[in-house]
């Protein structure tokens, strides 16, 4: 009779086992963009009552990403009934501020802007326990719903939004100057705050830091560059007195490029 007890306990620790290397899984197929293979390992994990509601998260996430690459309203419903569906009060810290993200993704898909920073912004302080480079994704959220906000609201109201991812940048580049989020949105924001000066000076430091970030540039160079050209140039030539400002466009573009060349790693 004891053969057979733990004959049933050892199954069902191994269930246990295979259910918590499914989760393990799970989160790794989906940073690594593989949805479908995250999906089954999610759904296999769910399978275990004390691994079901951190299963939810990772799947609602799932069902997030897909959201966002197709037209259909019908999967954003499903990915936030399946976060709400998540007992928190059985998750970990970690997942717990996973769910959080999620919820505010969520609302960012809704267009409920506003609503989806303040949830970007709770998880914003204690987003390191994920890591840099989800801290650094977390924060472009941030940045990104604020600037949707902006773009909703009277030209005349946006400035105290851009205000407050100058001031959120800029303290995250003093504790990190390798940050890509911060690095992009301290020029942005100075610019969409007409500071185009500083907008100029940012991106160009932004260029030199981004040899700091985790991927050495990779991503936020292109989108400095991409401001830089399209949008704060044109800014800077149309406040200069001249009837034509072709030639200022094309003399700034000629120095951003010398100055990317002379620092290029």
């Amino acid at each position: 009779m004891r053969l057979l007890f733990a004959g049933a306990a050892l199954l069902l620790l191994s269930a246990s086992v295979a259910a918590a290397d499914a989760l393990g899984d799970a989160r790794r197929f989906y940073n690594l963009g593989q949805f479908d293979t995250a999906e089954r390992a999610a759904m296999e994990a769910a399978r275990n009552p004390a691994l079901a509601n951190a299963a939810k998260v990772v799947l609602g996430r799932i069902q997030l990403e897909r959201s966002r690459r197709t037209p259909d309203d019908g999967e954003l419903k499903r990915a936030r009934e399946t976060l709400l569906s998540a007992d928190p009060r059985s998750l970990d810290a970690r997942d717990r501020l996973e769910l959080t993200v999620g919820l505010a993704e969520a609302l960012y898909l809704e267009d409920r802007f506003g609503v989806a920073a303040q949830l970007f912004e709770s998880a914003l302080a204690r987003a390191t326990v994920l890591g840099p480079v989800a801290h650094d994704r977390i924060l472009d959220w941030w940045a990104t719903s604020i600037d949707r906000q902006a773009h909703s609201r009277p030209a005349t109201e946006r400035a105290p939004l851009y205000a407050q991812i100058l001031d959120r940048m800029g303290k995250e580049i003093a504790q990190d100057p390798g940050v890509s989020a911060a690095n992009y949105w301290l020029a942005a924001a100075a610019r969409a705050c007409g500071d185009l000066e500083r907008a100029w000076n940012a991106a160009m430091a932004g260029w030199v830091r981004s040899s700091l970030t985790h991927d050495r540039g990779e991503s936020v160079r292109a989108d400095l560059d991409r401001l830089v050209v399209q949008g704060i140039i044109p800014d800077r030539a149309a406040r200069l007195p001249v009837r034509d400002d072709r030639q200022a466009v094309a003399g700034m573009i000629g120095e951003w490029e010398a100055f990317k060349t002379g620092w290029k790693r």
